[in-house]
């Protein structure tokens, strides 16, 4: 199993990101191929420390790394990496790896 993680910045407004991203944004991610799993954080995002900077955590899941370069190199790879410009302006970092049962 691999994994991308994405980390959304808190936006300036979070109900007109939140419209944006489950309303247009999550559909297309959804047509990644390959795609296994979707998660999204739910209620605040917390550290050790307190409150994380982050409004939004969302993790895909595809089975290999292989899987996941495809999936970001394909059509509808670049039309959701084309689609992050039109809501997460706050910034996105995302993360790619390869998962172990330990």
């Amino acid at each position: 199993m691999a994994q991308v993680i994405a980390l959304y910045k808190k936006p300036a407004d979070p109900a007109a990101f939140d419209r944006y991203y489950f309303g247009t944004h999550l559909p297309l991610a959804k047509t990644l191929p390959g795609l296994r799993s979707y998660h999204v954080s739910s209620g605040p995002i917390g550290t050790p420390a307190g409150e994380a900077p982050l409004h939004l955590v969302a993790l895909l899941g595809f089975d290999s790394m292989a899987a996941i370069q495809a999936a970001l190199t394909s059509p509808e790879g670049a039309a959701t990496a084309g689609d992050l410009a039109n809501f997460a302006q706050a910034g996105v970092e995302l993360l790619m790896f390869d998962t172990k049962a330990v």
